[in-house]
């Protein structure tokens, strides 16, 4: 149990010390924390590993834990769900011998790493138990198997033969590679796992190594990874203790268990952290009755942990606007705008003001994101390049398609040096040109030099005409770099430059698209659309915008929010904010409701409560729906909101 202490404020004081009471005790005794938004919980874990690896001056048993690991060659490894995590993990704690901090993937990969035979094994299994399932799926057909049917299997037979010859395996959790051998991110979770469940002997190295693993937003870890660790503890709890902190409403992501806090064992010790340090009283109020809440189509378990905002943070203010759905997007955006308005009324702060950067903005989708940041062509063209590398992710890796990479890090810094009117700065402009390896490539001969510096010179003029040119495009723009060969291209841009011929016409819903179509849609819909467009993509891309997804703001905290909860817009089904207000549940919630599976309801539920815990002052729900006259009389009687907070959005 926690220490008991008279400051509210205090309340989590004695988590640390209980926390390393578990690890420490013999034998060691595994425990899931729960932490919810704003507790501290980094916090508590750097306290906890700075205590156990005797930092500072420590109770004995910590300073013979910390003297045990030291003896044995051991570690504590601490596995976290990005790379950002790890790092702020790792500059908070300082060096520490004792420790090692990483991703869930590098974790999984330092595991299996150079065990060839037993990943070959491993995949091939894999791949046996698809085809196997292949098969009986075309066997089971009522007609014989179909051509898709044999094309899958066709598939499987081809790579269980080609994995049968791969030597060794490669895989970087930094960067995709490619080629025989290279490993995928989901590959290496689904490898580490089956080598787990399969290998005694990697069972045995993991424990001699790290006897104590503590995982970090464990509500998102792979099924898989986290099942077979359980399996691990489970099988010697005195040689592995697991230490699972998280918290399971904001749990976002697929790959996670549905229920974390049902799978912990029962002999395990469970702490909380019951504060929330981060947002004002109102908004803590708010996401503690958004999870109370009893809602139909709701079948995740209501456990959790009451949050109490810190005593001085006594005020807050939550707002909630309706609107009607079927309004057009350029609508949404004009009376988005007015809702801005009415919370810089309502707070008397200039950072509501619409186009402040003193607040963020969060939207279910990227498309939506592009629309109301105003770069959806140029988003919506790289998408059909490569829709995988144009969503900004919680890492902040994203960087766009490889072939565009000259338009995106070149280019932009090249923009950088123009100044308001038009002129380039020139000593910013060497800069840029000797940081990208320009300079460093000119002819020995002098006049070749000379004519070659002159033809940079007139480029860099031309390109900022350019930029200036309130509807320059990105053709526009990037002319006079190609035609002086200002930076190395790839090939790919330039022959999309040249291309002349129109670009083939969008196929029609649910048809299929030949790949050279779409890249062909994709370059010539990047080429025309507005250069001003690709800068404020990059902007977004590097996670600098006041816009960004509901999903990638896990961790993050800003001090005014406005969640934009818009079903009409975004593609899927997976969310349905309606259906919080009131709307009638679809056919498969219903059917996933008698079978106790879940349901948009319990997916948009998390994710609102996800969104309205990143304020931590003033909060802006903004909902669409397809009945705005029945949701604005369901917000109202909600309990969720007090009188005076949820008004209609006029037209």
């Amino acid at each position: 149990m926690a220490a008991v202490n008279d400051d509210p404020n205090e309340r989590d004081a004695g988590v640390v010390d209980e926390i390393v009471g578990y690890v420490t005790s013999t034998p060691p005794r595994s425990f899931f924390l729960f932490a919810g938004a704003g507790s501290g919980k980094t916090r508590t874990l750097v306290a906890v590993l700075r205590k156990l690896t005797g930092i500072g001056t420590e109770p004995a048993p910590a300073t013979r834990f910390a003297r045990a690991l030291r003896a044995r060659a051991q570690t504590i490894r601490v596995i976290t769900y990005t790379k950002n995590a790890a790092l702020v993990v790792t500059g908070r704690l300082g060096t520490n011998d004792l420790t090692e901090i990483a991703t869930i993937h590098s974790f999984c990969w330092d595991l299996i790493a150079g065990f060839d035979d037993d990943i070959r094994e491993a995949l091939l299994a894999m791949n046996a138990d698809a085809l196997q399932k292949a098969r009986d799926a075309a066997a089971g057909r009522k007609n014989g198997p179909t051509d898709k049917d044999k094309e899958k299997i066709g598939e499987l037979e081809a790579k269980a033969a080609a994995l049968a010859t791969i030597p060794q395996f490669t895989y970087s959790p930094d960067r995709k590679r490619h080629g025989d051998g290279a490993l995928n991110h989901s590959q290496v979770l689904a490898l580490a796992s089956w080598l787990l469940k399969q290998r005694p002997t990697l069972r045995r190295i993991l424990r001699d190594q790290h006897p104590v693993i503590l995982i970090d937003e464990s509500q998102d870890t792979m099924k898989g990874i986290l099942d077979a660790l359980l399996e691990v503890v489970a099988e010697d709890p005195s040689r592995l203790m697991l230490g699972l902190l998280g918290d399971h409403r904001q749990r976002i992501y697929l790959d996670g268990h549905a229920d974390l806090p049902s799978m912990v064992p029962e002999a395990w010790a469970t702490p909380k952290l019951e504060m929330n340090h981060r947002s004002q009283r109102r908004i803590v109020d708010l996401i503690n009755d958004i999870w109370d809440s009893d809602l139909e189509g709701r079948t995740q378990s209501k456990k959790a942990v009451h949050q109490h905002p810190r005593k001085e943070k006594s005020a807050g203010l939550v707002r909630l606007f309706i609107g009607n759905a079927s309004a057009p997007a350029e609508d949404k955006l004009r009376r988005e705008a007015f809702c801005k308005s009415a919370m810089q009324a309502a707070t008397g702060l200039n950072d509501w003001e619409p186009g402040n950067p003193g607040h963020k903005v969060l939207a279910l989708e990227h498309s939506l994101v592009a629309r109301r940041g105003d770069f959806l062509e140029t988003f919506e063209a790289l998408s059909l390049l490569d829709p995988d590398s144009v969503r900004p992710d919680a890492n902040g890796d994203a960087t766009g398609p490889t072939a565009v990479q000259m338009l995106l890090r070149e280019m932009m810094d090249l923009a950088e040096c123009i100044k308001v009117d038009g002129t380039p700065s020139d000593f910013a402009v060497m800069e840029v040109l000797h940081r990208h390896g320009r300079l460093q490539q000119l002819p020995e001969d002098g006049d070749a030099r000379m004519q070659l510096l002159k033809a940079y010179q007139w480029a860099v003029e031309e390109f900022a005409k350019a930029c200036v040119k309130p509807a320059g495009t990105v053709r526009e723009v990037l002319a006079p770099v190609l035609q002086v060969g200002l930076f190395e291209p790839d090939k790919q841009l330039v022959a999309a430059f040249n291309d002349k011929n129109p670009p083939p016409p969008a196929p029609k819903p649910r048809q299929s698209e030949a790949l050279e179509n779409r890249l062909a849609r994709g370059w010539h819909g990047l080429l025309e659309s507005p250069w001003n467009q690709l800068r404020r993509f990059k902007t977004y891309l590097s996670g600098k915008s006041h816009l960004a997804t509901h999903q990638v703001v896990k961790g993050s905290e800003f001090d005014h929010v406005m969640v934009v909860m818009d079903d009409e817009d975004a593609a899927g089904n997976l969310f349905a904010y309606d259906r919080l207000f009131g709307a009638p549940l679809g056919d498969s919630d219903v059917k996933n409701v008698e079978e106790g599976k879940e349901t948009s309801i319990d997916r948009t539920l998390r994710l609102l409560y996800v969104t309205s815990s990143r304020a931590k002052e003033s909060l802006a729900l903004v909902l669409w729906a397809k009945d705005a006259p029945q949701a604005l009389e369901y917000a109202q009687k909600s309990k969720w909101f007090k009188p005076g907070e949820v008004q209609a959005i006029p037209d």
